[in-house]
């Protein structure tokens, strides 16, 4: 995931980056038309590589975004996949690649390094867009899709308890304390931004011999069949609605925002300013519901990130062909 970050120091060059996955990439190939999107192909005669990181939300916000480039005219090479939130990151500041979707409060919290996310998403993304702008990238508007954390729980235990909230969860934990037991990942129970914070902000104690530490994929399967009552998940991941699973809410604001953003080494965007508006409607689209539904198409059915990417494209009608 994003947040696991694999070690590489700002400003090392392509070589360096290879070691968290870079590679020299394809070309693609998808043979779109503009749609709604790229009338008029102005980026006709630019050459742009998108790279995104592993997981399947950023496999298809890459591919969305290639796919975009090219129905505008642009010849695009793909180095989608890279591990951890520093290569991909890196490979835009230093030239090896054009354009990723970032998030938000990875910017703000693991890039910019400040310790305290900011509520509002649109001030979250304000103060990481001002103060990236000094590395030479920017933030172009962001998505409504936001990636953060939650707890969610089966529909039965829902049904049987009634929580929609963190502050419910709270009140649960003093009113019936065995009724309330957490399964969550090793780092989600360590990060401040996590379990600690949570419990703190919410006032809500839950001792250490009720909650759970496991893989997060495993996490979502224990909680759908009740071995753990709440856990840990991510607000976009598709097994949430596939598992009819029941999503908290941060009625205090306490998580980060993760909003989807594209990010566009600053020259290039300069070189090419069309690329803001190309990506500008296909952005506004991306929501968590969409989210869910296309990382499902990928985690649960075994489609085909990219091909997943195009159908929505088309779908959406902002390319033909393909």
């Amino acid at each position: 995931m994003r947040r696991r970050a694999c070690l590489l120091l700002a400003g090392v060059l392509l070589s360096a980056a290879a070691g968290c996955g870079l590679t020299s990439g394809s070309p693609m190939s998808d043979d779109v038309e503009p749609g709604t999107v790229g009338r008029g192909r102005p980026l006709e005669g630019a050459d742009l590589t998108v790279t995104s990181k592993a997981f399947t939300e950023q496999l298809i916000l890459g591919a969305i975004m290639g796919i975009a480039f090219q129905a505008a005219g642009a010849q695009v090479l793909d180095r989608t996949g890279i591990q951890g939130a520093i290569g991909s990151r890196e490979a835009v500041l230093a030239g090896d690649a054009d354009a990723l979707y970032e998030y938000t409060g990875t910017g703000w919290i693991t890039f910019l390094g400040q310790s305290e996310p900011i509520a509002d998403p649109q001030e979250q993304w304000r103060a990481v867009r001002d103060a990236d702008r000094r590395n030479g990238v920017t933030w172009l508007r962001p998505a409504s899709l936001n990636n953060t954390y939650a707890l969610a729980m089966n529909r039965a235990n829902f049904e049987k308890y009634g929580t929609r909230t963190l502050s419910d969860v709270a009140r649960l934990a003093k009113s019936d304390p065995g009724a309330v037991t957490l399964c969550v990942e090793g780092e989600f129970a360590n990060r401040g931004d996590g379990l600690p914070g949570m419990q703190r902000t919410y006032g809500m104690d839950v001792p250490a011999r009720r909650i759970t530490q496991m893989d997060p994929g495993i996490i979502y399967t224990q909680v759908a069949k009740g071995a753990c009552t709440f856990g840990e998940v991510y607000t976009t991941d598709g097994r949430i609605s596939s598992m009819d699973l029941v999503v908290m809410e941060d009625d205090k604001r306490f998580f980060p925002n993760y909003n989807a953003t594209p990010v566009v080494n600053t020259e290039v965007l300069d070189a090419w300013p069309a690329i803001a508006e190309v990506l500008a409607p296909v952005t506004e689209k991306l929501t968590d519901a969409v989210a869910r539904e296309l990382n499902a198409r990928v985690d649960v059915d075994g489609e085909d990130p990219h091909h997943v990417a195009l159908d929505w494209m088309k779908k959406e009608g902002f390319v033909k062909g393909g």
